[in-house]
This record gives structure tokens, C-alpha cells and sequence, in this order.
């Protein structure tokens, strides 16, 4: 049974955005080099676990910011959370990018290292454990994190599949 995702409304949440990177590109034409700046945004709501990525492309640097927000509150997802940290441990990939997301016990903070930080603190998981496998290209370690959140399930949902009560789990 396909999941439907719902589109999640930007203007109900205070979303807070963090630049992941910004990266100098340049396209060769006929008169010489053309130079723009791509950037690579990530935007939550932490206490809400709401959050989505988006980049964007301009000339100057602050517009490329402003385009990668705007896109990245198109694509919200809700996290399936447990308090402070995740549920279960998962692996979530894309290309070959690999992260591995694992919960931890309270006080731990947040073991994790460049955009997969980004998106964590992003969406309020205050304790976790992290671990990026494979690439290092932000891009395709963001879509594996959001992979990774996209696939956790909260004990409600694991009851309801096995039928059995969440009580009984």
C-alpha cells in the first residue's frame, strides 16, 4: 500500500534555514567563462520535526540563498521522533552515499558531521548517532539523510502492521 505524502505547509511553521554549502560554478561560452554560485539549503522547524532541503542558483550569493530556501520549503517532510532522538536505527542511501542514523540516550547531542548536522539540528533530533558511509558530495549525503528519516516508523505504525497494540510491542 503506496504511502501518500501530503503537502506540508510552509507558512505554519518557523522554520529556521542553515546554509550547507555554497559552491562557485562556471559554464564556458563563446565570450569566456560565465560564473554563478549554487547553494544548498536545509530548513526545520525543531519543534515541530519538520524539515526539507532545497538548492538554488544565481549570480550573486545571497539570491542563490534565498532561491535554495524557497525551494526547500516546497519539499517539507515530518520525522517520525521518539522525545530526542530517533526511534530505531536506520540506513538510508542515495547514489553512493550512505548514512547511518542511530538513537542515543539523553545528553548524547548530536554526533554528526557537515550537512547530515545540518539537517539534524534542523529537525530537532537533539541525540543521535551518526555515521556517513561513501560519498562526501553534500548533495547526495543529504538526500541519503532524508532517506534515512523518510524511513523510520514510530511504534504505532509497527503495531498497527503486525496487529497487535503498541502496549503489547
Amino acid at each position: 500500500m503506496p504511502t501518500v505524502i501530503k503537502k506540508l505547509d510552509a507558512g505554519a511553521y518557523q522554520l529556521k534555514d542553515q546554509v550547507v554549502s555554497i559552491n562557485r560554478v562556471t559554464k564556458v561560452v563563446k565570450g569566456g567563462k560565465n560564473l554563478s554560485f549554487a547553494a544548498l539549503v536545509v530548513v526545520g522547524d525543531p519543534s515541530a520535526a519538520v524539515v526539507g532541503y532545497g538548492s538554488g542558483k544565481a549570480k550573486e550569493v545571497p539570491q542563490a540563498i534565498r532561491k535554495g530556501i524557497e525551494s526547500a520549503k516546497k519539499n517539507l517532510v515530518r520525522i517520525n521522533l521518539t522525545q530526542t532522538t530517533v526511534p530505531h536505527t536506520v540506513l538510508g542511501r542515495y547514489g553512493s552515499g550512505m548514512v547511518l542514523l542511530k538513537p542515543a540516550p539523553e545528553g548524547t547531542g548530536v554526533i554528526a558531521g557537515g550537512a547530515v548536522r545540518a539537517v539534524m539540528t534542523s529537525a530537532g533530533i537533539q541525540n543521535v548517532l551518526t555515521k556517513s558511509i561513501g560519498t562526501t558530495n553534500p548533495h547526495n549525503v543529504i538526500k541519503a539523510t532524508f532517506d534515512a528519516l523518510k524511513k523510520l516508523k514510530n511504534k504505532e505504525d509497527v503495531a498497527a502492521l503486525r496487529g497487535k497494540t503498541a502496549q503489547e510491542l
